[in-house]
């Protein structure tokens, strides 16, 4: 006989609650991010300006960058956060240098790309986009393409090809042509109101660090805030339902220490569960293949798979679509052990990564950020003059201290203690999806 229960008893609760929670995390962070990356005068640079103004970083971050986790150190970053509510912004992308690989993807709040020109989509020639409200009506300019944002605020995050330091002043022209303006004013850029920094936003803490800071009862209220600003998808309807057993309704402030005491216990215990389930579930959501794990598939588009999306919010916040870039991560050794400072590893590599642009190694320490190295050296790939074996074949070591033997190019430095590694393939060929080609093992040599 089936008997009749209460469907969201305490249980169910704390599982909705669990689920908000990971929801959440992108807009959170986002907003996190958006607030210390805005929170400046104009001019500062170093990915820091105010709204509505683009920014690129001139020179490779340094190794104490806690910005972003996981930032790369092969393509120069030019970002902006923008603000469509008024008016549609214009980019002007000029003819890329020397046919180099570049895009220019567009998140919105929720950590979305809906949209990523650049060489993949549009070729290395000249072209011109607008970045457009859904509700706003007008005419742009001829040769504009207009790209509809599923939030008021979006957050560019181009990346340009660059090689070594003597690229630079290359690639800085380039971005120096790049043309980002709001269109009553474009071709050129808006005037920008000298608006004194905000003291209560917090420029010392790693955005992350700031999230996992956040009680629930501040997280929850933040949400409440940012949802009524950036709505839900369209396919959130299912998620949106169940918020409002926990008496969350989208456009309307939310006060934890107002509801039900079974209702403040589910919130409370929503953080430390819904990390407990991303750990449980990161073990799962690819397999390992000799020590890397590889995600060729949901990556910056990322329909209803809400707990993927606030892993990777959380540990790769800017990810490029996998058509973009494929992101395999090395956690283990080729005995199953996780990665030690105190070791020499080598990666033998039979067939380089096949891309139609170019691949990298970086390494990081167990948070995701680079680690400051005597050498300044925090990435490897086809951009350096790399020594092949006579075969055709490639080794690459992993060491705290350069092996003798082995050429500087082939080396990269790693912090005493855990560390892993990223591999960026950019413009990944078909082998990687079809998992024709995978990593080598991290093998121990001393």
């Amino acid at each position: 006989m089936v008997t009749t229960r209460d469907v969201f008893d305490d249980a169910e609760l704390a599982r909705i609650a669990k689920e908000a929670y990971s929801y959440f995390v992108p807009l959170v962070i986002m907003d996190i991010t958006r607030a210390v990356s805005t929170n400046t005068t104009q001019g500062f640079g170093r990915g820091k300006e105010p709204m509505n103004v683009l920014s690129h970083a001139r020179v490779f971050p340094p190794g104490t960058f806690r910005g972003i986790v996981r930032p790369n150190f092969d393509t120069l970053y030019s970002t902006a956060w923008i603000d469509v509510s008024e008016e549609p912004y214009v980019f002007s992308i000029p003819a890329t240098p020397d046919k180099r690989f570049f895009m220019m993807p567009l998140y919105d709040m929720w950590t979305e790309v809906f949209a990523s020109p650049g060489t993949r989509t549009n070729g290395t020639e000249p072209f011109s986009f607008a970045v457009c409200s859904p509700t706003w009506r007008g005419e742009l300019p001829a040769g504009v393409e207009r790209i509809d944002t599923p939030t008021p605020i979006v957050w560019a995050l181009g990346r340009t090809e660059t090689y070594l330091e003597a690229d630079y002043p290359h690639i800085n022209a380039f971005q120096d042509a790049i043309i980002m303006a709001p269109l009553s004013t474009y071709p050129h850029p808006a005037a920008v109101s000298s608006a004194e920094r905000d003291a209560s936003i917090d420029m010392k803490t790693p955005p992350l660090r700031q999230l996992e800071a956040l009680g629930a009862e501040d997280f929850f209220a933040r949400a409440s805030e940012l949802i009524a600003i950036h709505p839900p998808h369209l396919t959130d309807w299912n998620m949106v339902a169940r918020l409002r057993h926990l008496n969350f309704h989208v456009g309307q402030t939310y006060d934890p220490s107002a509801q039900t005491p079974a209702i403040q216990a589910a919130l409370r215990g929503a953080p430390a569960g819904a990390g407990v389930e991303m750990m449980e579930r990161f073990k799962a959501i690819a397999p390992f293949v000799n020590g890397w794990r590889t995600f060729t598939d949901t990556t910056a588009v990322w329909g209803n798979f809400y707990l993927k999306r606030a892993m990777i919010a959380m540990w790769g916040l800017g990810i490029n679509p996998v058509e973009e870039t494929v992101y395999p991560s090395l956690q283990f050794d080729e005995n199953g052990h996780g990665l030690k400072g105190e070791n020499v590893y080598q990666l033998h590599f039979t067939e380089e990564p096949p891309c139609r642009a170019f691949w990298s190694l970086t390494v990081y320490d167990p948070k995701g950020f680079p680690f400051p190295n005597p050498d300044e050296r925090y990435a490897l790939g086809d951009r350096d003059e790399l020594v092949y074996n006579d075969d055709g074949s490639l080794d690459v070591f992993l060491s705290q201290e350069r092996p003798s033997a082995v050429p500087f190019a082939n080396w990269l430095p790693v912090p005493e203690g855990a560390f892993n590694v990223t591999m960026r393939i950019y413009w990944p060929e078909d082998e990687i999806f079809s998992l024709g080609w995978t990593p080598p093992p991290a093998r121990i040599v001393s």
